[in-house]
């Protein structure tokens, strides 16, 4: 079964700084596009980051500066550094990834979410 598996998350002061990471595991060929989102309470899932297999990152205006979205290939892990970090940066994070996987012979195309992760920006 392959899935994604986020870690990271917690309680950081304001100004502190994070990092999330989210494992691709099981049968994969390959692994396309790779992302972060999150959701605060009471809101819609927000694209914070994104980074293809080559090219350009990008990022969301409210992140720009003060995040950074990197990826290791041969671990298939995407990472989230988080610096700087402010009192509405408190959401759970989701790491989204394209990816081709599965059986043997019988490879699929996969678009998968993390489990997510709760950060918490508080003093």
């Amino acid at each position: 079964q392959v899935q994604l598996v986020e870690s990271g998350g917690g309680l950081v002061q304001p100004g502190g700084s994070l990092r999330l990471s989210c494992v691709a595991s099981g049968t994969i060929s390959r692994i396309y596009a790779m992302g972060w989102y999150r959701q605060a309470p009471g809101k819609e899932r927000e694209l914070i980051a994104s980074i293809p297999t080559g090219g350009s990152t990008k990022y969301a205006d409210f992140v720009k500066g003060r995040f950074t979205i990197s990826r290791d290939n041969a671990k298939n892990t995407v990472y989230l550094q988080m610096d700087s970090l402010k009192p509405e940066d408190t959401a759970v994070y989701y790491c989204n990834a394209d990816l081709v996987g599965g059986t043997p012979g019988a490879y699929r195309y996969l678009g998968l979410w993390g489990q997510g992760a709760l950060v918490t920006v508080s003093s």
